[in-house]
């Protein structure tokens, strides 16, 4: 392990200086958090060395300008199609991660194309190409082609691997969220459970992927409307995060803010502010200050003083998250309109309907590109749009 320092003490020279004094301590190759948290950034790139493991962790950490400059610069010096073939893919990961959804679909079906010259059609590496393909239609809604991408990369996956092995219970999960976004829960907690089952005998007790099984079936009982049933999953969710990672790790933020939304469906307006503070304080020590991340933070606080009748607070954490989502992501991300919604619907409850046309128009725009004509936001926001032209 390379040399790490702890920051131990922060001191002001003097009232009048504006040096300060850092006092850092040398950390040991035994200290447990460092352990963990290297073991975490090794785990979330492998596969990756040399620049592409740069350009993996860029995407993680949100740096997505970062991340294009250096794969177009790996694509000019790429020496070979299975060179190629990963960058297009990284880039489709990317564009999907700015939510470009089109140009994320070209990109891994570039990649995909090259791999399937040379590979045969159940070869194991184009699993996970069909499975991001699955992922950019689920993005955009249209969860047929979705499933359809998933599947392929499940059938690849249960020819290659043993029943047990964690990616199965990976290529579940996606299965499980698709069906979940349909609506048919009951699918959803199916695919969850069968992932949760393979998870438990695979994986230690106190492994990420693990409390992510537990969150992910949670989410779907929130969305049943079984409100006990979804805390207890995303309690052990949250038992297992605070175990397995450092304290200001952002998936620990994701599990007080999943917390947070159950508490807020459940009216219980303190106790979702109380965790989605939590959540966003981590956010805010663990992430720089334009990420996506921050922009949801701020927006689901935003939602909580919205449902409380506190119009102004809520404009002032949804203008915040707005201002982040602004600069963070391009013109016509699906999160520009969920802040522009957000805002026109704060402004309706302040009874300024002009101002709330504007944005739910705003943010009908953006659906209108991004989405097909059938999708609910679409329609949602259709609705919303027309509720605010009767109150004018």
């Amino acid at each position: 392990m390379h040399t790490v320092f702890r920051i131990d003490e922060v001191r002001k020279l003097d009232k009048k200086s504006p040096l300060y004094q850092v006092d850092l301590k040398l950390t040991s190759d035994d200290d447990q958090q460092l352990r963990q948290l290297t073991d975490r950034i090794r785990e979330e790139s492998s596969g990756s060395t040399g620049w592409y493991r740069m350009g993996q962790l860029l995407l993680k950490i949100g740096q997505f300008d970062k991340a294009e400059e250096l794969y177009m610069a790996l694509l000019e010096q790429a020496s070979d199609d299975s060179d190629r073939a990963h960058i297009y893919h990284m880039r489709g990961m990317m564009k999907n991660n700015k939510g470009q959804y089109t140009e994320a679909a070209s990109f891994y079906e570039m990649s995909l194309k090259i791999k399937q010259k040379t590979l045969p059609e159940d070869h194991p590496s184009l699993a996970p190409t069909y499975s991001n393909i699955g992922l950019v239609y689920n993005n955009m809604g249209d969860y047929s082609k979705a499933l359809e991408f998933y599947e392929k990369s499940h059938n690849i996956k249960e020819k290659a691997l043993p029943s047990n092995h964690p990616d199965l219970a990976t290529s579940y999960a996606c299965i499980g969220l698709v069906y979940n976004n349909m609506g048919d829960y009951s699918k959803a907690l199916e695919f969850n459970e069968k992932a949760l089952k393979i998870r438990e005998k695979a994986l230690p007790p106190n492994h990420p992927s693990l409390a992510t099984s537990y969150g992910n079936i949670g989410g779907v009982y929130h969305n049943m409307g079984d409100y006990s049933k979804a805390l207890e999953f995303y309690e052990k969710d949250l038992e297992i995060t605070k175990k397995a990672l450092p304290p200001n790790h952002p998936s620990l933020a994701a599990s007080y803010n999943n917390i947070g939304v159950v508490y807020d469906s459940m009216d219980d307006y303190s106790k979702a502010l109380e965790f989605y503070e939590k959540a966003h304080q981590i956010f805010e020590k663990a992430l720089p200050p334009n990420h996506p991340s921050l922009a949801t933070s701020y927006n689901n606080i935003g939602f909580v003083y919205d449902n409380m009748g506190d119009y102004s607070k809520a404009l002032e954490f949804y203008e915040k998250s707005l201002k982040i989502r602004e600069k963070a992501l391009p013109p016509n991300h699906p999160e520009l309109a969920t802040s522009y919604n957000n805002i026109g619907t704060a402004y309706s409850g302040k009874e300024d309907y002009s101002k709330a046309l504007s944005f739910l128009e705003k943010a009908l725009s953006i659906l209108q590109k991004s989405l097909p004509p059938s999708h609910p936001y679409i329609i949602m926001a259709t609705n919303s749009i027309d509720n605010v032209k009767k109150k004018m």
